[in-house]
């Protein structure tokens, strides 16, 4: 633990301070004196050195080297700082919350002071009132948080994408929603009509299906992080008439003007309406804590800390662990967002997606796998951690990769105690459907496989979970846009009691 580190002064995580401490020269020798390496000292999280040299960063143990110089660290202090940067809303909505129930978690103090546009918490001893870490957030761009990563004047960057050259760990999840006035009685909108109206192709109500009426768009400011994140989405920035600084003064502007339109969180609806969508063929999209959680409703948005491809300090990498923590997520939905906290379902609940299955199976699709699945689905719950893949790909995503570290970690503590746990694959309906329930079986397979190469800590009489494939048999969404595509590729974990009869399975 970072308290018993720090409070017994064996190691030191003394980082650049919170007024930026340039960093200074160092000489680091292997203690048998067979190398020397020269450089200025970036950070010391206690363990490893980070020096910048002629050779360009590098990373040293602390215990293989001896420190000379004027930037060697006072190996008694009791230091750390973490530097936090990245959208602005989201880190200032979420990060108080989490440091508050990490000190809590550990017996320290916090205080919390706002500083410029974000803000500075430091972490205390109660007994000594001994200043034991400090964290910063200060919002910036996705550009340039990103950048702040790269040159190592940042730790963690809170950010609504992923990047590939960054690590990428879940925060949170919040919902893409449509937003309206709510004296704007339009009773819903399909996503290919609220596509065109945001890409500008789109510039009436009545083409969306309301009065004869311009649309007013509007959005945030085309250099935040939520707006980057949809322009991914679209592919294209947002056609908007009126741009604001803050998801606040977005929604509030939506909700006093019946003919505008917006996109936002759905933790920052405000005083606006939420407009209810479908998708292309009809099918309603719902963004219920249960479809978010499990990536079903397709604008789900995932809440990330992006790290950089170098050790963090101590401190931090404990930060990050703790993020799986039931206090760290019961603090992510006080703050109005939606936790990762695995939950379940009954499938008899879910009568929607049966109804989806009948609206949405192909000609190919048969009858009696509709049975055959809805006899499964009786007696099964289905949890909320579901896989996905990267586009065009057979690795899993970030968030799905996360997923699997957490059922791993509910198989070794027995979580499942008298339930079957099964992968169940599906797949989009592009192609013959005899192949799509192939895809969809292999999909599950390496799933499979993954999680046996996760978990490695099982106990030896505990069954590794089974393997179930319906193809196309089950759609969330149509399979008309590529958006749907992707939400009905994936592997669901079912739960089911020990012993069901073998007529329920396929």
């Amino acid at each position: 633990m970072v308290l018993q580190v720090l409070r017994a002064a064996v190691l030191a995580a003394l980082l650049v301070s919170a007024q930026g401490v340039k960093a200074q020269d160092v000489t680091l020798t292997a203690r048998d004196g067979s190398l020397s390496i020269e450089g200025a000292l970036v950070g010391f999280d206690g363990e490893f050195y980070r020096v910048d040299t002629k050779y360009g960063p590098l990373t040293v143990d602390g215990e293989g080297v001896i420190c000379e110089g004027p930037g060697c660290p006072d190996m008694t202090a009791t230091f750390a700082h973490l530097r936090i940067t990245g959208a602005a809303e989201q880190g200032s909505q979420l990060l108080p919350g989490l440091l508050q129930a990490y000190a809590a978690t550990r017996g320290l103090t916090l205080s919390t002071d706002p500083l410029d546009m974000g803000f500075v918490a430091e972490l205390s001893d109660p007994a000594t009132g001994t200043l034991l870490a400090r964290v910063t957030f200060a919002p910036a761009t996705p550009e340039d948080s990103r950048a702040a990563l790269l040159k190592g004047s940042a730790d963690m960057a809170v950010s609504l994408t992923a990047d590939k050259g960054f690590g990428a760990r879940p925060i949170a999840l919040d919902a893409l929603i449509p937003i309206a006035a709510r004296d704007n009685r339009l009773p819903r909108i399909s996503t290919a009509d609220l596509a065109a109206a945001l890409s500008g192709k789109f510039g009436n109500w009545k083409e969306v299906g309301g009065p004869d009426m311009p649309i007013a768009l509007h959005a945030l400011r085309r250099d935040s992080s939520l707006q980057e994140a949809l322009a991914a989405r679209l592919g294209r920035d947002v056609a908007a008439v009126v741009e604001h600084d803050s998801a606040e003064a977005l929604a509030a502007a939506v909700a006093r003007d019946p003919w505008a339109l917006a996109i936002t969180g759905q933790s920052a609806r405000g005083e606006a309406r939420s407009l209810p969508m479908t998708d292309s063929c009809g099918f309603p999209l719902i963004p219920a804590r249960a479809s978010v959680k499990a990536e079903d409703y397709p604008l789900t948005m995932p809440v990330q800390l992006l790290t950089p491809r170098r050790r963090l300090p101590l401190f931090g990498r404990e930060f990050l662990e703790f993020l799986d923590h039931p206090a760290a997520q019961a603090a992510v939905a006080k703050a109005g967002f939606v936790d990762r906290t695995p939950e379940s379902q009954p499938m008899t609940d879910d009568g929607l997606r049966l109804l989806n299955a009948i609206m949405g199976a192909g000609d190919d699709v048969r009858l009696e796998t509709l049975k055959q699945l809805a006899n499964v689905m009786r007696d099964s719950e289905r949890l909320s951690l579901t896989f996905r893949f990267e586009d065009g790909s057979s690795t899993l995503d970030a968030n799905s990769r996360d997923n699997l570290t957490m059922l791993a970690r509910m198989l070794a503590t027995d979580a499942f105690r008298g339930e079957e746990v099964i992968l169940v694959g599906f797949s989009d309906g592009s192609g013959n459907a005899e192949a799509n329930l192939q895809l969809s079986e292999s999909r599950a397979m390496a799933v499979l496989q993954s999680l046996t190469e996760k978990a490695t800590d099982l106990p030896p009489d505990q069954p590794l979970p089974g393997v179930m494939a319906f193809g196309e048999a089950l759609p969330m969404a149509c399979d008309t846009t590529a958006a749907g595509r992707r939400s009905n590729r994936r592997v669901e974990v079912w739960l089911r009691p020990k012993g069901a009869t073998d007529s329920q399975t396929p």
